[in-house]
């Protein structure tokens, strides 16, 4: 039998998590956001749809941003209660929490063809929602209105 250590995430009380944008860990250069977008265990969680759509449009922001060079990783958490964003320390917390206000702002405010969405680009092309997108940027955009480096430790 393979014994093994608990991971960092499945330390953090889950049962005080808020919604907010907080440092999850750092290995080496590589700094893991923890973006929360609904707090743990309410039964309220992202729609596929929507956290798919949001996943393209967030990584496409990410990755044509000016920070485009040090964006390791944008994905969801299997929870469907938030985002990981794994950043190079290169960019300052201030200027990823920026990034991050930039990012939702364009997703709120985001019109036409969602990137990324046909066959041949996406293994499930079908199931996307640009409206739920919309409204998870909207209601995170308010959470993090006032976010700052002194905010992000759990």
């Amino acid at each position: 039998m393979i014994i093994m250590e608990k991971i960092a995430s499945f330390t953090i009380d889950h049962t005080k998590l808020e919604k907010g944008m907080y440092i999850s860990r750092i290995d080496g250069d590589v700094i893991t956001y923890d973006i929360r977008m609904k707090k743990p265990n309410v039964d309220d969680y992202l729609s596929n749809g929507s956290m798919h759509t949001f996943e393209h449009l967030f990584a496409t922001y990410a990755r044509n941003s000016e920070f485009k060079d040090f964006v390791i990783y944008v994905g969801p958490m299997g929870c469907r209660t938030g985002f990981y964003l794994l950043m190079r320390d290169k960019v300052s917390v201030a200027d990823t929490i920026k990034m991050v206000r930039e990012a939702f702002t364009f997703i709120s405010n985001f019109k036409g063809k969602v990137p990324g969405t046909d066959p041949i680009e996406c293994g499930n092309y079908k199931e996307h929602d640009l409206i739920g997108a919309k409204l998870i940027a909207k209601d995170m955009l308010a959470v993090l209105e006032f976010w700052t480096e002194n905010n992000v430790n759990y």
